[in-house]
């Protein structure tokens, strides 16, 4: 009995912390309602961003989508919002919580437009605007909510760890700003980021 409670437990606490498989199905599935949001508003149609927060934070769940080629091109880590809880830890890998109102610290869903391109005193030094576009995310501008990078976002998945949270903004590692900031600059149109669970 013990020999055998004791392989229990071992093969318990591998299961709990292998990595889960990501089910990129739905991320196909918002990505065609994205490219039509994108053709019916004058948007970017060449790409998008998605920010799945159904998954866990050390995994990877901001993802890159070209609608040419009808897939994720480029996947990386992204932070969200610690609502009432401490910055810079990691509380809800798995379960966030999301708010529209003033200083609540919480990311919010929706759809945006990703705005001007400005100085950032975080990661390298770059920001973009982003304007909530439904009554989800409408306060992100009046809440300082930006797209930025932050060196305590990891440039690879971090999984059973998550990614730090901070005030609401959704960050990625320095490393990945400097990939996604040229693909942002060189877009002649707007550029849909959706946050969705």
């Amino acid at each position: 009995m013990v020999v055998a409670y004791g392989y229990n437990s071992i093969n318990h606490k591998y299961k709990s912390e292998h990595k889960p498989k990501v089910d990129v199905s739905k991320t196909d599935e918002k990505a065609k309602e994205a490219f039509t949001f994108c053709r019916k508003n004058n948007f970017n149609q060449d790409f998008c961003i998605l920010i799945d927060m159904s998954i866990h934070s050390g995994l990877n769940r901001f993802f890159v989508y070209d609608f040419k080629q009808n897939k994720i091109t480029r996947q990386m880590l992204v932070g969200h919002g610690c609502c009432n809880y401490p910055w810079s830890q990691t509380w809800s890998k798995d379960d966030p919580t999301f708010s529209n109102k003033d200083g609540s610290h919480c990311s919010s869903m929706g759809k945006y437009k990703i705005g001007q391109r400005a100085w950032s005193d975080w990661g390298i030094n770059v920001k973009y605007v982003l304007h909530g576009l439904e009554e989800t995310n409408s306060n992100a501008q009046s809440r300082y909510i930006v797209f930025h990078s932050w060196e305590k976002v990891s440039d690879k998945e971090v999984y059973p760890n998550g990614t730090p949270e901070g005030w609401g903004c959704p960050t990625i590692s320095n490393a990945n700003m400097k990939i996604i900031d040229p693909i942002l600059k060189g877009s002649a149109q707007p550029v849909l980021m959706w946050i969705y669970q």
